[in-house]
């Protein structure tokens, strides 16, 4: 191996003055040079350009085709566990106290109220067997929830966000849209689930005065009580069609409110940081800023380690990422020089 003197130790992979030359001599793609002949805007029906945009397309919806796997496996083990569970409750619905109507219904309903814990009381476990199903089906329901949850909600909100981003950026690339659905996707994801929120709300609202016969006062805090797992049990489906409404009306607004608070926090969270990053970049740097910054103390603060002193004060990385990083850096600076050579990635991939 190549032995290095300790002017190499002590100098960077690239100096800051060879940085500056290099990054002057790089002209912009977007500005034109005295010796560049000018690029002619090229029309847009030229046919390469809609292949490439033909190709994007296929790129986004195979991503698509993905989640929607993802979802249809959950949505399938979803059905399975429902049948079990009203498979299992048919049969002992003389053990459950409470209003009934149909057999396989009720005790279809009483899956869906069971797992999302909403919990009317309508329907009561009466015996020891009754109760201890109903413990089990409530612990496994909840995390049958979650799971389709997630799920539903990534294939939902991916399929939504890329679908607004083609919209509104059909003439940019696929990258371009990705970056646009990136940047904005905790607010794409809490504002449709609003929407779909606010749909299901209404909707119930109006099932429950018409199927249930309750006035709109009644309905509205029915349909409150239930999306947001109280369950207070005064008012409930209680006629055929009012609970094989319910089955589908529950899971799907529980799970959409669940979702909608998460995506709210997600889109704080987001914002906040956001704001940081603004506040880092335009705020002056100080005598301090620069004494924080110099890592090996030589009064010279290099391009790499600015760089790393506002990542940190952005909050991206910390002083433990930091610290791996350095770990990293001593597997493979085999004669600890503080550099790194193709010499030294060829012995250390040959001690290993």
């Amino acid at each position: 191996m190549a032995s290095k003197d300790n002017n190499d130790a002590e100098r960077p992979l690239l100096s800051d003055a060879t940085l500056q030359r290099r990054a002057r001599s790089i002209q912009p793609i977007n500005q034109k040079s005295d010796h560049s002949p000018i690029i002619e805007k090229k029309s847009d029906h030229n046919p390469q350009q809609q292949e490439s945009n033909g190709n994007q397309n296929q790129w986004l919806d195979s991503l698509l085709g993905i989640q929607s796997l993802k979802f249809n496996l959950v949505f399938i083990l979803l059905i399975l566990y429902l049948g079990l569970g009203t498979l299992t409750f048919s049969l002992i619905m003389n053990q459950i106290d409470g209003k009934q109507t149909n057999p396989v219904l009720d005790a279809l309903y009483f899956c869906v109220v069971t797992m999302t814990t909403v919990g009317y009381g309508d329907l009561v476990p009466r015996t020891f067997l009754a109760k201890l199903l109903a413990s089990i089906y409530a612990f496994t329901g909840m995390a049958m929830v979650g799971i389709v949850l997630s799920k539903a909600a990534d294939y939902l909100m991916e399929k939504q966000e890329t679908v607004l981003a083609k919209a509104f950026h059909s003439r940019t690339g696929a990258h371009e849209i990705m970056k646009e659905v990136e940047a904005h996707k905790h607010e794409y994801k809490a504002l449709f689930a609003a929407a779909i929120m606010i749909v299901l709300m209404v909707f119930g609202t109006i099932m429950l005065c018409s199927v249930e016969g309750m006035d709109v006062v009644d309905a509205i805090y029915c349909v409150c009580s239930t999306v947001t797992t109280l369950g207070y049990g005064d008012r409930s489906f209680s006629t055929w069609g009012g609970r094989l409404f319910a089955v589908v009306w529950i899971l799907s607004s529980t799970i959409c409110l669940a979702q909608l608070f998460l995506y709210v926090a997600e889109w704080y969270t987001d914002k906040r940081k956001r704001l940081l990053v603004e506040w880092v970049i335009a705020r002056n740097v100080t005598s301090s800023d620069l004494e924080a910054a110099d890592i090996d103390h030589d009064d010279v603060v290099s391009t790499s380690e600015f760089i790393v002193f506002t990542l940190k004060e952005m909050g991206r990385i910390d002083d433990g990422d930091i610290a791996l990083a350095m770990e990293r850096l001593k597997r493979v600076d085999v004669d600890r020089s503080g550099t790194l050579t193709k010499a030294d990635l060829v012995t250390s991939s040959v001690a290993r």
